[in-house]
This record gives C-alpha cells, structure tokens and sequence, in this order.
C-alpha cells in the first residue's frame, strides 16, 4: 500500500470532514478516492458492509474499471484525507502500474470469494436452500460478460 501512496505523491490531496459521502451508490463521479488517513465506512443499498483505515486503499474502482454507476456508498468516519483522481478512465489508461495494482487487487476479492463458497458448500451438507444461493453466487463469477466497456462485444 505504501507504494501506491508513493505513486500518488503530487497528486491532488483533499480533506473532507467527518461524515462526508464521497461516493454515492448509483452516481457516476468518474472519480478515485485514495485513502491517505481516517476511517472510511461501506454501505451497499443502506447497509453497512465495511469499514477500514487502511492507507492506501482506494474506492471508485470497480465502477471505473466497468465503466458504470458506483456499486456502494462510501463516507468518512472521521476528518479523512485522500488522493483524489478526477478522470479515473485516463488515469487508469496512462497508468499501467495503478491498473496492475487494481487487477491485482480484484483478482485477490475473486479468489476470495472463491475460497469462501468452496467452505459454504463443503458444509451445505446438500441442504436444498444454500445449494441454491451458493449456484446463484457462483454463476457470476466465472461468466463472461456479453458486451465490454462502452458496449462494444468482448470477443471481438
């Protein structure tokens, strides 16, 4: 993580105040947030899903990767200070070492998610309900996507 801070030094630094929504679940900012300091919460549809204090974290970037509305509410908890990047699809494109970074960090989620439905259905013991909710989750995960960013054809 502090490497990725390293990147971003010179980069424009804002501070926004406690309880400040930095990103809004359905909007499009265009924009990264790179944590610097404070604490940061998650909501996903009104419910909190996380919190982290972790420098160097970033949010915004599943929506720049997919070029869609932001999946999840972000807001500080405290007076937070971040590395903001305005046009997140430039920066992504110029920067071949921040998309690494943020493959590399999707890939892991992934994985994640992964190795968590493998213990879920070990232990679904053929209970018809979580049979069901594990396929739903599953099926995603390893689809591909019919039409790519800007909504051009994957495989073409």
């Amino acid at each position: 993580m502090a490497d990725i801070l390293e990147s971003l030094q010179g980069g424009d630094v804002q501070r926004f105040e406690a309880g400040r929504t930095l990103i809004r679940q359905g909007d499009r900012t265009g924009r990264l947030f790179f944590l610097i300091e404070e604490t940061v919460e998650v909501f996903k549809d009104d419910v909190r899903v996380a919190s982290t204090s972790q420098a160097g974290v970033v949010f915004g970037e599943m929506a720049a990767i997919l070029g869609v509305e932001h999946t999840a509410t972000v807001k500080t908890a405290g007076v937070g200070t971040f590395y903001v990047v305005e046009n997140s699809d430039e920066f992504l494109k110029t920067s071949p070492e921040m998309s690494h970074y943020l493959c590399s960090l999707l890939a892991r989620r992934l994985d994640s998610v992964n190795s968590y439905l493998v213990e879920v259905r070990r232990r679904s013991d053929g209970n018809e309900h979580l049979d069901t909710v594990i396929g739903a989750l599953e099926a995603p995960l390893h689809a591909q996507p019919a039409r790519g960013r800007g909504g051009k054809r994957a495989d073409r």
